[in-house]
């Protein structure tokens, strides 16, 4: 049967297997003589594929791998049930995570309710596959048991086919567990010294994440010229920065619970906020906005991610329920002059809402917004080799009197990424 996907259109086959799991094979194009065909095993991950859970990877390698090979045109995704938790079930695979919660990591916590760290067998996904009349693969994987238990139940691999997703906050330390203590290749992409085309780990610039009771981790980040301007002076700012740089402002997104912008960007820019140019999950989308001059068509309001809009009394009512009744959560916080939003009473909504990472994006008034209020825990700034002269500044007045009692980065990184430099400290 046909099964369109957004992905692209695949032939669903369903096998039982005589454990009684039921594996599906998504097939695309013609296999041919069953040769080195692009292949995806994909163990069953309830909470990260259907519900999109953050403390894994599974969701986004499933939605990353469907799109290789819809791309390529020809090879197979095999879904494997009977594999959740790395064989341990449901049940089990959610007491780990109670374990993890304590303080183990994922091996630690499999070992300690009596199971090996990976207890999946391939036997059966290996009786599919050459049911398809797939002779050989190349696998697309980051892990080398993977490889081991499909060659030792008889499938022949060609080629390993590496396939890194961009990091979050939430499953940071469990792709590090899965690289140091299970062997995977680099699941979190490579360090921004050696940056792969599309998937970088951000842990040098990210710092050490800690939210608080009250309020999120707090990472600033801008691009800007090296005059410090964010805009020319008729507003343009596509693009400042290079695509790399760009690149890695989509893998921060992909890493942050929640990105926000004032609606000032919104009127200026109409951003997505969205992550397209890496591998990950696209994070909350905050739009602050005084008096919701938000228009009904902003890209930011379309269904590729969750808005919330913060606003005050000074807002319409009518233009609230307007857009709550198109799924968008409206918050009515305090007015904060000359500013605005409150942003105190922003933070803490937010961290309500469960938000531990929240990256903030701009313009310059929110940027100052935010340094002036002493809200910032982590500033990452990206300067590209260009001079623009007159334009928009990227921070305005902080009211600072002395150099000595200016604002300065502790713990500072500095990266090289494309025609950009990156540099990212933590601010006390």
């Amino acid at each position: 049967m046909l099964l369109p996907t957004s992905a692209g259109e695949f032939t669903a086959r369903a096998f039982e297997c005589p454990s009684g799991a039921i594996h599906l094979a998504l097939v695309c194009g013609e296999l041919d003589d069953g040769h080195r065909v692009l292949t995806r095993v994909h163990s069953e991950c309830m909470t990260g594929d259907a519900l999109g859970s953050l403390r894994c990877d599974c969701g986004v390698q499933l939605r990353t791998a469907l799109r290789a090979i819809s791309a390529e045109g020809r090879g197979v995704l095999i879904y494997a049930t009977g594999h959740e938790g790395r064989g341990i079930g449901l049940v089990n695979k959610l007491r780990a995570y109670a374990l993890q919660e304590d303080g183990l990591d994922t091996v630690e916590a499999n070992v300690h309710l009596g199971f090996p760290p990976d207890a999946r067998d391939y036997g059966e996904t290996a009786a599919c596959l050459g049911a398809l009349g797939i002779q050989s693969l190349r696998l697309l994987t980051n892990n080398p048991h993977k490889v081991d238990g499909l060659r030792s139940a008889g499938v022949a691999i060609d080629d390993v086919v590496r396939l890194p997703t961009s990091a979050h906050v939430r499953n940071r330390d469990y792709l590090h567990t899965k690289q140091q203590r299970m062997q995977h290749t680099a699941p979190a992409g490579e360090g921004l010294d050696e940056q792969l085309p599309q998937v970088t780990d951000l842990s040098a610039l990210l710092g050490t994440v800690s939210a608080t009771d009250e309020r999120p981790y707090v990472v600033l980040k801008y691009a800007q010229t090296l005059d410090g301007r964010i805009a020319t002076h008729t507003g343009d700012s596509k693009w400042i920065s290079s695509e790399p740089e760009r690149r890695t402002s989509h893998a921060l997104r992909a890493a942050c619970d929640a990105v926000l912008v004032g609606v000032g960007t919104v009127l200026t820019d109409d951003p997505q906020l969205t992550v397209r140019l890496v591998p990950g999950a696209s994070p909350l989308r905050v739009v602050l906005d005084t008096t919701l001059r938000l228009p009904p068509d902003a890209q930011i309001l379309a269904d590729a991610a969750p808005t919330m809009v913060v606003t005050t009394e000074r807002s319409d009512v009518a233009r609230r329920e307007a857009l709550q009744a198109r799924g968008v959560a409206v918050h009515v916080v305090d007015a904060q002059p000359p500013w605005g939003v409150d942003l105190e009473t922003t933070l803490r909504l937010l961290r309500a809402r469960g938000v531990r990472a929240l990256l903030v994006e701009g313009g310059g008034a929110v940027i100052t917004s935010f340094l002036r209020e002493g809200l910032v825990n982590r500033v990452i700034v990206g300067i590209a080799p260009t001079i623009l002269g007159a334009g928009t500044d990227a921070v305005g007045d902080l009211n600072t009197a002395s150099v000595a009692s200016s604002l300065r980065l502790h713990g500072r990184a500095v990266h090289a990424v494309g025609d950009d430099v990156l540099i990212a400290g933590n601010l006390s």
